[in-house]
């Protein structure tokens, strides 16, 4: 019902307001489940790293078969650095971009071994100096390889961002340094997931369930276009 598309932004939400919000999908919305190990499922940080460069723009399904090839080649950063870029592209082509990923994988393995001793750094910084690792990409090693708490912005979270008036950003790397200062500190560990099930379950892209939502007093788009 809510569409943002040339509708100019309503306020932010207020602290109260966040607070609540907060609170309210704390109540609706699973959190992160124990038996959630991560992108795709994998051991380690590299792998999650190379998970997580595969992964976009492509279907989990397509992810998955395209790691799982990879992996069989190598698994470590030198021994992916011994296959050409051919052979890691021909490897990965059912998650699509496959060329263009196939030459970030070998620039991500040739920067971590350069300059990180092929170590998997724990810092945001230095994350996103490695080859195909982006804001969100780093959010995501660091949340799951390495225990860190933090809010990756994917197209789920940006939208209900957007939509609510909980962090107002013309792009996911904005908006996730908006959400990071406006999140109350006890909310940190689980938003993330709360937010990702929200935007599936009920901030859907095309057809937002506004009427039935638990939020909608609280959502700045709700009551601009629907309450007036």
């Amino acid at each position: 019902m809510a569409n943002q598309k040339d509708t100019p932004n309503p306020p932010s939400l207020s602290p109260r307001e966040i607070e609540r919000f907060y609170t309210i999908l704390s109540q609706t919305m699973p959190g992160r489940s124990q038996a959630a190990k991560g992108p795709k499922g994998q051991p380690n940080p590299f792998r999650t790293c190379l998970s997580c460069i595969l992964s976009a723009q492509s279907l989990d399904r397509n992810t998955a078969l395209a790691t799982k090839a990879l992996f069989k080649l190598a698994r470590t950063p030198r021994t992916m650095l011994q296959l050409d870029v051919a052979e890691i592209a021909t490897a990965i082509k059912p998650c699509g971009l496959y060329n263009v990923k196939a030459k970030n994988i070998h620039k991500f393995c040739a920067v971590l071994i350069d300059e990180f001793n092929g170590v998997v750094p724990q810092s945001r910084d230095q994350l996103m100096r490695l080859p195909g690792i982006g804001r969100k990409c780093a959010d995501i090693v660091l949340q799951f390889a390495f225990g860190i708490d933090t809010i990756a912005v994917d197209t789920h979270v940006f939208r209900v961002c957007n939509r609510t008036g909980l962090a107002y950003g013309k792009t996911a790397d904005r908006t996730a340094d908006l959400l990071q200062q406006r999140t109350p500190s006890w909310a940190v560990p689980q938003a993330h997931f709360w937010l990702i099930q929200f935007g599936k379950t009920v901030c859907l892209s095309r057809s937002p369930r506004c009427p039935v939502c638990a939020v909608n007093g609280i959502c700045q788009t709700y009551k601009q276009q629907v309450l007036g």
